[in-house]
């Protein structure tokens, strides 16, 4: 129905900048807020920054100052960039966005495979 890609992640030392992309294609209608997680080896998976539809945005504290989510409406792409990284940020960071497709004409949440983001310290 949705298919999310993701794309960017790498490793950088601490303090250096990565910029996450995510690509939605398929039966698509329309999306609403797409968003970043991410996961930790033996942690939960946390919400890092979401971003409407209309462009409102929100960021989990660890991360404002530091982290920009921006969305390209047009080609149903968000960006994550990541500046002043540190090593906690070491996470597999997964797109999520509620997708409206044409096949069941229903908002469903979709996810991405993850990226991989490895700081070094």
């Amino acid at each position: 129905q949705v298919q999310l890609v993701e794309s960017g992640g790498g490793f950088v030392q601490a303090g250096g900048s990565l910029r996450l992309s995510c690509a939605a294609s398929g039966t698509i209608v329309s999306i609403n807020a797409m968003r970043w997680y991410r996961q930790a080896p033996g942690k939960q998976r946390e919400l890092v920054a979401s971003i409407t539809r209309g462009g409102s945005t929100n960021y989990a504290d660890f991360v404002k100052g530091r982290f920009t989510i921006s969305r390209d409406r047009a080609n149903y792409t968000v960006y994550l960039q990541m500046n002043s990284l540190k090593a906690e940020d070491t996470a597999v960071y997964y797109c999520n966005a509620d997708g409206l497709s044409a096949r069941s004409w229903s908002f469903d949440n979709y996810w991405g495979q993850g990226t991989q983001v490895t700081v070094s310290s």
